[in-house]
């Protein structure tokens, strides 16, 4: 039997570490928390400085049990649950449940699961950590006050089954809002005009800045149509040759945040997915070479440290692979922002040699695209900055002034790894020929395009997490969960990337304004996440941070039950006629989008998906290809005459024809997407549309 417990939060975590601590250790996973707050009571009292009142969560009771048996037949006991707050209280409910003293050295925590790191920790255990633990407890209770006390309001004036939460009702304005600004945008036109010209047999574009030395921006055509004629005929003559140097830093290595974006970006990634991901990734792999081991350090982090023993392993990698000019002279060292928990690493290989391609063949797909993500952004953070060469030509002609601006690669340093993503389509730098003052370059054409100002883009995604961390809204463990919620709820959906808000969304972010201002006020909200901190520190008393928001937060409530009348939320009709009943279906929302359902639920409870056509036709009968979901909410093609027809596809089916054996074409989904013929070898790379 065992000598010593170590209990860790997930089974493939504890099988992972059993495979390190041997057979004097006996690993078990508690399955995350095994004591919650009731689920049909608000579980706290109010009248006693707020405490929680705790129980076993519903079906655990049987594992308890086996966990406080295995434990009194043990020398030791180590609570090795996540290295978080909601870590920190799990061991806390652990340690009560196996009445382990408080100043007892129980609790260990780990950044990374490798063999070395977790003996290390297992042999500098420390008490349990119970300013952390408070900072959980604090959150706990201000989100359940506020959830259990709001969604039933909602439930009885707007519609069941809807909440309210102290970062979801935030995040869920910030994309109300933005429609609304969407909405109430007026665009206004405006004209380029661009000279293309040539200097010694190369094409380059010269942008139209101004007259006599004054920037103009041409607001009608009949501008942009007086510049064309008075410099039609003129000679266009180099007046001025800037050139210089531009250095571009790496970004740093990932935190939770700029993780769940980029993945976002680059990989197609849901906040969710990234997590769900990560996760797998921390919690171990089986490596060929190198046994089972967690490939990356802890996923929920916001601090931008890294061990100064990897970050030296890691600039000698670079220095063999691309030669030692991609390394800085001293290592790098990126600031983490004020008010940052420094408790762990940034998220980054646990071992920077095994490279992607390396450990492609044990991961999953999904395993190996965030992998490779994490590590090429990990090692280009400790590269070389790239140089560029710069030049800005001002050419005049009639008086009218036109600019040309590009760059050259003088040194690729971290691009040759790594770029970056981009929210939005980026402008690419042209190159200029060799231009000097005196050079008059030809006229090939005069050009003048029309435009429109352009309203501000819905969120995706990794924007919203993007916007909720640098208003401080929320933390790195937090992201996920509410996008999740807040489309859950039907409060927004998913139209490709992006985040729309529903009828419903509008009108509960509407009542939270005018009825809860502070619960959706971004600064207030920045500013208890900021308390939550100070507790965690030791520098402020959870009661009384509950004790000062609920005074006001129980006036709030009473005025809004009597003030909010019932609304009625009308749902839009569509011209698809219920084959049950004969009503006209209605548009609903659901997880994975619109959807049509009957009105007449609960008599009639009929619903189906929108039908999506293709125009194509299925080449097995003849029927209309239309697109589904399946219940995962992935997109694939199918028959409409399903069950008669039994045709799939995951790929798109198109009406183009196999050019070599007559067979119908399909396109692989995403971004560069492939053309391919699957009974011969045609294929053909194509950009799709965003």
């Amino acid at each position: 039997m065992a000598k010593n417990m170590v209990i860790v939060e997930s089974p493939s975590k504890a099988s992972t570490i059993k495979k390190y601590l041997g057979k004097n250790y006996d690993v078990v996973a508690s399955v995350g928390h095994i004591v919650d707050l009731p689920k049909s009571s608000l579980g706290i009292d109010v009248d006693n400085r707020f405490e929680p009142k705790y129980i076993v969560i519903r079906g655990k009771g049987d594992l308890v049990k086996s966990i406080r048996k295995a434990a009194k037949s043990c020398d030791k006991v180590f609570l090795a649950t996540d290295p978080d707050r909601e870590g920190e209280a799990i061991s806390w409910h652990l340690a009560n449940l196996l009445e382990i003293p408080e100043d007892r050295k129980c609790r260990v925590t780990f950044n990374e699961i490798t063999k070395n790191a977790v003996k290390t920790a297992i042999h500098e255990p420390r008490a349990i950590d119970k300013d952390l633990v408070d900072a959980q407890q604090a959150r706990r209770v201000l989100d359940r006050i506020v959830g259990y006390k709001i969604s039933p309001l909602l439930w009885k004036k707007v519609k069941k089954g809807l909440s309210a939460g102290r970062v979801q009702s935030v995040a869920i304005r910030l994309i109300c809002d933005r429609e609304n600004e969407i909405n109430a945008f007026i665009p206004e036109e405006y004209w380029t005009v661009d000279a293309h010209l040539t200097q010694s047999r190369k094409s380059f574009v010269a942008k139209y800045y101004g007259r006599n030395g004054k920037k103009f921006v041409p607001s009608c055509k009949e501008d942009a149509d007086r510049i064309i004629a008075d410099i039609d005929g003129a000679e266009f003559t180099v007046k001025d040759v800037k050139k210089g140097k531009r250095e571009k830093t790496p970004a740093p290595p990932f935190t939770t945040s700029t993780m769940q974006q980029e993945a976002g970006r680059k990989i197609g990634f849901t906040t969710q997915k990234t997590m769900s991901v990560a996760q797998q990734l921390y919690e171990g792999v089986k490596v060929d070479g190198a046994g089972v081991a967690g490939l990356i350090t802890y996923m929920r982090t916001d601090s931008l440290r890294i061990s100064e023993e990897v970050q030296a392993l890691a600039r000698n990698i670079i220095a063999e692979t691309y030669g030692k000019e991609f390394i800085t002279p001293a290592p790098r060292k990126y600031k983490t922002k004020k008010n940052i928990q420094d408790a762990h690493e940034a998220i980054r290989p646990t071992m920077p040699e095994l490279t992607p391609a390396m450990v492609k063949d044990n991961l999953t797909s999904d395993q190996y695209k965030l992998y490779k993500l994490i590590w090429e952004r990990f090692m280009a953070s400790q590269m070389s900055d790239a140089v560029y060469d710069t030049v800005t030509a001002t050419i005049d002609a009639a008086n009218h002034t036109f600019k040309a601006t590009g760059s050259t690669v003088k040194f690729a340093g971290f691009t040759v790894l790594y770029i970056e993503g981009t929210d939005g389509e980026k402008e690419k730098e042209a190159t200029l020929p060799e231009l000097n003052v005196g050079d008059k370059p030809s006229v090939k054409e005069l050009k003048s395009e029309q435009h429109f100002t352009q309203p501000p883009s819905r969120y995706t995604e990794a924007s919203l997490v993007k916007a909720l961390e640098e208003k401080g809204i929320g933390r790195p463990s937090t992201y996920s969960p509410t996008i999740a919620t807040i489309i859950a709820r039907g409060y927004c959906v998913r139209d490709k990337k992006l985040l729309v808000p529903t009828e419903l969304g509008m009108i509960v972010t509407d009542l939270m304004k005018e009825h809860f201002a502070d619960i959706v006020n971004e600064k207030f909200t920045a500013n208890m996440e900021n308390q939550l901190d100070e507790i965690e520190i030791g520098n402020c008393n959870w009661h009384e941070v509950i004790e000062e928001f609920y005074p006001k937060f129980s006036d709030d409530l009473k005025k809004a039950e009597e003030k909010i009348g019932n609304i009625e939320l009308k749902d839009e009709v569509s011209d698809v006629v219920c084959e049950k009943c004969g009503r006209l279906m209605v548009y609903k929302h659901g997880r994975f989008g619109k959807f049509l359902a009957c009105p007449g639920y609960p008599e009639c409870r009929n619903a189906k998906a929108i039908v999506k056509e293709t125009g194509v036709k299925c080449p097995d009968c003849g029927g209309n290809i239309i697109e589904k979901k399946s219940k995962r909410g992935k997109i694939f093609f199918g028959c409409s005459n399903y069950p008669k027809c039994d045709f799939t596809s995951w790929d798109k089916p198109l009406e183009e024809k196999c050019s070599v054996c007559g067979s119908m074409m399909y396109q692989k989904m995403g971004r560069f997407a492939k053309k391919y013929c699957p009974k011969c070898d045609v294929k053909e790379a194509t950009k799709t549309s965003k």
